[in-house]
């Protein structure tokens, strides 16, 4: 079959995030030529919105730090937290995964990329065979002035305005109230300012992820189109050969050796979401242009899905209107003098635990007592600790009009507010308030673990993660099971190959990150683990396609 090709490249990749931009990277190094199709008018995806970690266990980074991991180690956690969940959790994927850390790493290294170790940021599961504490990447605050306009269309200009990281924030939530949180907000000012004098325009976490790679492959001859969505996957005699888009109204046919889906999950594709999960997406902090197009493509030529049943879940403060949009927390839900509880007034999980297990928890707990979640505090909570959702004063007018975050005298007061049993509210805190006092918390273990206390205050004892609610005024701040995003889609063999039900490979056809069905099955073994199988995968489905190309 002749095709009359517009254009043609060595390689097409859907999407434009933490996957998209690996693989253009990786192919491009490799000598192919490179086009990327971004659906929306804004390159970056979630990525760029994120909080830019990247979970990547024995890394080189670690290495030069001596840091102690191993890839006998990485496996053996793996297995131990993600265990069998289905053909994307298969052993050859995590060994491809762990075996494909090296090679991106260098990689972007080689190009400049500059990263940076969270050192003091735990696995999810830390005392679980192999769990450690400092697996996590991130990539250095990148002055975005380097990609001159094309910092304008960026989905990071939607993230924290500022040179500040990951590893930042564990202490920023209490600059005001610690002394380890004072000293590092001051180091982040001071970089602010520092970046400032020198008429840097510098961002940190997700944007500069992205910035940095696509600087990268901008360098290499990477071309980027922006709203220009895959709309068809072009198929001769059983291989993907290339695949139509539109471009400026006109639509245009690009042939390809190979075509590499980067596009993002289902996030806000209403219908899939009821259908696969029960919820409407609306709760999601995906980047909205995840509608899952390219599952539906590479369903349409037969290939497998899995994991379509889960996200990447965690407690969200619901968006007060529809020009806002839901806030997800990290670290506010393990302070102390705080705890979260169901609408009959109880506390149901281990409000300090992954944002993971915490949202399983909840949608588990919703179908027993149906109703609202509220994370409720005392007066100690406000005064102490960031709170990232009352950082702005319009956005917390809203939150009061809509009935999200509401502030009582007193405890009952309160319950009657949010429509919580009195009674049953007051014995919850009661007992909770023991737990603080002894610092043992006898129904959940919340500060247990090295992860629950990442996100503590270390002057709170006897346990840094609790402390008893005890004065007024109090405030409730209505919780839902919001996400990430999606971490269902496509089958991919360890090569990111997308596969049929039979395990058969669809030739010219690859795909990374939230696109396929998670290598972390049902759960989030530590910080970036959705962002660093997708540049893993993304690389190694470059570097697979190079070898055919070649």
């Amino acid at each position: 079959m002749n095709h009359a090709w517009d254009d043609t490249v060595d390689v097409v990749i859907g999407g434009s995030g933490g996957a998209a931009l690996a693989a253009a990277i990786a192919a491009a190094d490799a000598g192919l030529s490179v086009l990327m199709l971004e659906s929306t008018d804004r390159w970056g995806g979630s990525s760029a919105m994120s909080g830019g970690g990247l979970w990547l266990p024995n890394n080189p980074l670690m290495r030069r730090d001596r840091a102690g991991d191993s890839r006998d180690e990485a496996l053996a956690y793996l297995e131990e937290t993600v265990g069998d969940a289905g053909p994307s959790t298969s052993r050859k994927h995590k060994e491809a995964f762990v075996d494909g850390v090296d090679g991106f790493v260098t990689l972007a290294e080689r190009h400049g990329v500059r990263f940076a170790r969270a050192k003091d940021y735990p696995d999810y599961y830390p005392e679980r065979p192999g769990g450690k504490i400092g697996r996590a990447l991130e990539v250095e605050p990148f002055d975005v002035r380097a990609l001159g306009e094309w910092w304008e269309t960026s989905r990071g200009q939607d993230g924290v305005p500022l040179p500040a990281k990951t590893d930042d924030f564990w202490l920023l939530a209490r600059a005001w109230s610690t002394p380890g949180g004072l000293q590092r907000g001051a180091q982040v000012v001071g970089r602010t300012v520092w970046s400032l004098a020198r008429r840097r325009r510098e961002v940190g976490m997700g944007a500069a992820l992205t910035a940095s790679l696509l600087q990268v492959a901008l360098g290499l001859g990477v071309r980027l189109w922006l709203s220009a969505p895959v709309e068809e996957l072009i198929v001769e005699d059983g291989r993907v050969v290339g695949v139509a888009t539109t471009r400026d109204g006109r639509r245009r046919l690009i042939g390809a050796t190979g075509v590499i889906l980067g596009s993002g999950g289902f996030d806000h594709h209403a219908e899939w979401r009821l259908r696969h999960q029960g919820v409407d997406g609306s709760a999601s902090s995906g980047s909205k242009g995840n509608l899952g197009s390219a599952i539906a493509l590479a369903e349409g030529l037969g290939a497998a899905v899995a994991l379509m049943d889960d996200a990447w879940w965690g407690g969200s403060i619901p968006a007060p209107g529809p020009d806002s949009s839901p806030s997800f927390l990290v670290s506010e839900r393990s302070m102390p003098y705080t705890i979260i509880v169901d609408a009959a007034g109880h506390r149901f999980a281990n409000e300090s635990e992954s944002y993971v297990d915490l949202g399983h928890h909840m949608f588990d707990h919703e179908r027993e007592v149906p109703g609202r979640f509220w994370m409720i505090s005392d007066a100690r909570f406000s005064r102490r600790y960031l709170r990232s959702f009352a950082m702005d004063p319009k956005g917390v007018k809203q939150l009061k009009q809509a009935g999200i975050l509401v502030q009582s005298p007193t405890l009952a007061a309160l319950a009657q507010a949010i429509g919580v049993p009195a009674d049953a509210l007051a014995a919850t805190v009661e007992r909770f308030n023991g737990f603080a006092r002894t610092g043992v918390d006898q129904d959940f273990g919340r500060g247990n673990s090295a992860y629950d206390r990442y996100y503590a205050d270390p002057l709170v004892r006897p346990n840094p993660n609790l402390g008893p609610l005890e004065k007024g005024p109090f405030t409730a701040v209505q919780l839902v099971a919001g996400d990430l995003g999606t971490k269902g889609g496509v089958v991919t063999d360890p090569d990111a190959r997308v596969v049929r039900e039979d395990g058969s490979v669809i030739e010219g056809l690859y795909a990374a990150g939230n696109t396929t069905a998670s290598v972390m099955g049902h759960t989030y073994p530590g910080p970036g683990s959705t962002l660093g199988p997708a540049v893993v995968f993304g690389y190694r489905a470059a570097r697979h396609l190079a070898g055919k190309a070649s």
